[in-house]
């Protein structure tokens, strides 16, 4: 497990590779476990949507609550040794990888004729499955948050995690229709084993000077800088998390587009979200971190605005539509977590970046929950089922897909503004999110 010597002002593309490669299997991961698994219960299976709605509720809110404890524990491990933190990394795969297999194929444990214990069944793997996902991905956040670096240096580091994410969910995407869901499987382990090994080999952060400091779980919620930002992070998470869980929902139904065009839906949308990374960057040097995002959320809520007025047949705009939000989708990857960064290393809290991505994640699966676990049930409630064609059950998709989501993210806007672009920065942890002065 031999680090090359490189420091964080000399962070280059092959050590941005080291780093960021593991982002391709976790990204790859949580495609299909957000996306891809309610529409396959629901369709292979024939589990009710407000059933499987509150598994994935339940799930994934117990997955959330222990997300601080797992950057506690992040926390600690990087105070003993980077060696610690890969040697944990490492269990989390082994639990990861056959959580995830057999999600997918519950019928080796057991008859999926039986719904109730399919239900229990999907609830201990999804649980087991998050638990190993949460561990992992909150070690290598972390890692990267503790490099350090300005504004762009953050920013950078986190576009190497995130862009070698987007390539994760654009092959996730693309390889269960292309290829099935044991191809989807083998690829995703492949991919693990190799972004861990890489990882062992990335630029190490600089240690706590007193390894015996204690971890403040608490700590990060004190920090009202923080308190800030996780709002605005709270309500855009949601407002992209609703889409998420419906997407193939309104693509088979609303849209009623074939299936072989749900690949190029997701793949377009992946891609530009990729493609535009270098553009959100480029924004950072001229306008910071905080101003770009907002632009983000506005582009958001102008194309799914439009995407609310589309029916049957308009799967042409519907491509679109996938393009522009993918590349507006950009500035929720990469400025987020740079912003995170830079409050971190404002406030000198650097040995607890565990504990504030513990609560960043667990921020993120509670919104992934509250997506799944109200938007089923309640489109449920109004008549929709999969495979729905009555009018008033289509409206109410449409409204759920796109009307919920334009809300959510104008009141994530609005939050934006008025507690982290508004308020003076000065002499506050939120310092970072000033433009940086650095030469174009």
């Amino acid at each position: 497990m031999h680090a090359p010597s490189s420091s964080p002002s000399s962070f280059g593309p092959l050590d941005g590779l080291r780093y960021g490669l593991l982002g391709l299997p976790l990204a790859f991961v949580a495609l299909p476990l957000y996306v891809l698994l309610p529409n396959h219960y629901a369709r292979a299976f024939g589990v009710p949507l407000a059933a499987l709605g509150a598994v994935l509720l339940g799930a994934r809110l117990l997955d959330a609550l222990t997300d601080p404890l797992l950057g506690r524990l992040s926390d600690r491990l990087h105070a003993r040794s980077p060696r610690a933190v890969l040697g944990a990394g490492a269990v989390a795969a082994a639990v990861l990888l056959p959580g995830f297999g057999l999600l997918f194929f519950p019928q080796w444990l057991v008859d999926p004729a039986q719904p109730g214990a399919l239900l229990v069944t999907a609830a201990l793997l999804l649980a087991l499955t998050c638990a190993g996902y949460s561990m992992l991905s909150i070690a290598h956040q972390s890692w990267g948050a503790m490099l350090g670096g300005d504004a762009v240096q953050r920013g950078r580091i986190v576009g190497w995690r995130e862009g070698m994410g987007l390539v994760g969910v654009v092959l996730a995407s693309v390889i269960p229709t292309a290829a099935g869901l044991p191809a989807m499987v083998a690829s995703f382990g492949l991919s693990l084993a190799a972004g861990w090994w890489l990882w062992t080999r990335a630029p190490r952060p600089e240690r706590s000077q007193d390894p015996h400091t204690g971890v403040d779980l608490r700590l990060p919620l004190r920090r009202p800088a923080f308190r800030r930002l996780l709002a605005v992070f709270v309500l855009n998470g949601i407002a992209s998390a609703v889409p998420a869980t419906l997407v193939l929902f309104f693509v088979q139904d609303r849209l009623q587009a074939p299936a072989s065009l749900e690949p190029a839906f997701l793949g377009l949308y992946f891609v530009m979200a990729a493609a535009s990374i270098p553009v959100w960057l480029r924004l950072v040097r001229h306008f910071g971190l905080a101003r770009p995002w907002l632009g983000g959320m506005c582009m958001s809520v102008a194309v799914f605005a439009w995407a609310g007025a589309m029916g049957a047949g308009d799967a042409v705009p519907f491509l679109i539509v996938c393009a522009l939000s993918g590349f507006a989708i950009g500035s929720d990857l990469v400025l987020p977590g740079a912003l995170l960064a830079g409050l971190i290393a404002e406030a000198g809290d650097q040995p607890n970046a565990g504990a504030y991505f513990g609560w960043w994640n667990f921020a993120t699966k509670l919104n992934l929950a509250l997506a799944a676990g109200l938007a089923l049930p309640l489109l449920g409630l109004a008549g929709y089922v999969p495979g729905a064609r009555d009018a008033s059950a289509l409206q109410a998709l449409s409204l759920a897909y796109c009307l919920l989501p334009c809300v959510l993210k104008t009141a994530a806007g609005v939050a934006l503004w008025a507690l982290v672009i508004r308020p003076d920065p000065s002499g506050s942890p939120a310092a970072p999110m000033r433009p940086p002065k650095v030469s174009p």
